[in-house]
């Protein structure tokens, strides 16, 4: 993805154009520009070609796609999710296996990318890694979204990565939560109640209140759009936060679990 974008910079600046005049040209948004150039961001084959039409690129920067090695490649329903909790503005995540990727520290995400199988090769795993981390800056920006996270209490007792690694990142959940970046509860395991058996997913609303799910599992993750399903999973999502400790048990747990590790 480094080497498209830095073909993708060059043939911008031989046009005289800045990043933000590209951006006003062409309705792309500025910061998508900055990170496909950066190699934070694996550019789209549409994009592609409106680029190379504008820039008189030659279809270069088309075939840099369809020839990008599997390594910088994400799913396209990866690329359209990852597109859309960008400029989300409210966000409610369900996970009942691991934390969610928004709240994960560099090292619990890498301790978890390696216990995938079949495994990914180191390139590969950096690469997803990097991806993670850099979703992270919806937590810093200037108006963040409305986050929600409903935990299951398992995925805090999980030792992944080791002892120290897992303490880092309950801190991290704490630090997180008292600075009220996000709402965070857990589903204790003592909860004679579960609306959550199905697995993990995410409700999202996009800039023009659109409602989206996406949801993973064993066999891939897919989106939601049909109506009637993701006022399903809303409704699911909605007892799963009446079945969770409020806020503030949510914190003693936390602080009960770091006084144990």
């Amino acid at each position: 993805m480094r080497m498209l974008g830095r073909q993708l910079a060059t043939a911008r600046r031989a046009a005289g154009l800045s990043q933000s005049g590209l951006s006003a040209a062409l309705n792309i948004n500025e910061e998508t520009i900055a990170s496909i150039e950066q190699g934070r961001r694996t550019l789209k084959p549409d994009i592609a070609e409106i680029l190379d039409d504008f820039l008189g690129t030659k279809g270069t920067l088309a075939a840099g796609v369809a020839n990008l090695p599997e390594v910088d490649q994400f799913p396209l329903w990866a690329e359209e999710y990852m597109d859309q909790e960008r400029v989300a503005i409210a966000l409610s995540w369900y996970d009942n296996a691991v934390l969610p990727g928004l709240l994960q520290t560099e090292s619990y995400a890498r301790a978890v990318l390696r216990e995938r199988i079949p495994a990914y090769g180191e390139a590969e795993r950096e690469t997803k890694l990097a991806a993670r981390m850099d979703r992270q800056e919806i937590l810093r920006r200037e108006t963040p979204p409305t986050l929600s996270f409903v935990i299951w209490e398992p995925v805090l007792h999980l030792q992944i990565g080791g002892r120290e690694i897992r303490r880092e990142q309950l801190r991290h959940l704490k630090e997180l939560a008292e600075l009220a970046v996000a709402t965070v509860q857990f589903l204790p395991l003592s909860s004679p109640h579960h609306a959550g058996l199905d697995g993990p997913f995410i409700l999202l609303e996009s800039p023009d209140h659109q409602h989206l799910a996406y949801v993973e599992g064993q066999r891939g993750s897919q989106w939601v759009s049909n109506p009637d399903e993701v006022s399903t999973l809303a409704r699911k999502y909605a007892m799963l936060r009446t079945q969770a400790l409020n806020t503030q048990d949510s914190m003693g747990l936390l602080d009960r679990l770091l006084g144990d590790t």
